[in-house]
């Protein structure tokens, strides 16, 4: 790897706004669809326009790209956004699944692919409150 690419944030890598957006609308497609994430599906709206937006926009920034969420609603204080839903292991995992597999259709480095997966996991579980 060079130290152009090493000095890169994942968002730059990834390709910037339409990709991180790709992912999210993927991740979200997968919850919608997937049987075995139905619980995960339960805990959003119905209408998931809004839950869509604000995860691009935060991934936006956390993946080192423009802190669009911060702009908008301040810091993101994640684990106390999430306190009001039941986050456990099965929750954690369930999301970690949709995610993982959105990252999966859309990374072809591995390199690339094991750093986000490993930095999604850290977030999720950091989010378990149960």
């Amino acid at each position: 790897m060079s130290d152009e690419v090493r000095e890169m944030t994942p968002y730059q890598l990834l390709g910037g706004e339409g990709v991180v957006r790709w992912l999210t609308d993927r991740f979200y497609d997968i919850m919608d669809s997937d049987p075995a994430v139905k619980p995960l599906r339960d805990m959003h709206p119905q209408d998931l326009s809004g839950s869509r937006q604000k995860l691009f926009m935060f991934l936006s920034g956390w993946l080192g790209g423009p802190a669009l969420y911060m702009e908008a609603f301040g810091h993101p204080r994640l684990r106390m956004r999430h306190m009001p839903f039941a986050v456990d292991e099965a929750a954690r995992d369930q999301w970690m699944s949709c995610m993982s597999r959105a990252v999966d259709e859309l990374v072809a480095e591995d390199w690339l692919k094991q750093k986000l997966i490993e930095a999604f996991h850290n977030t999720a579980d950091f989010m378990r409150n149960q």
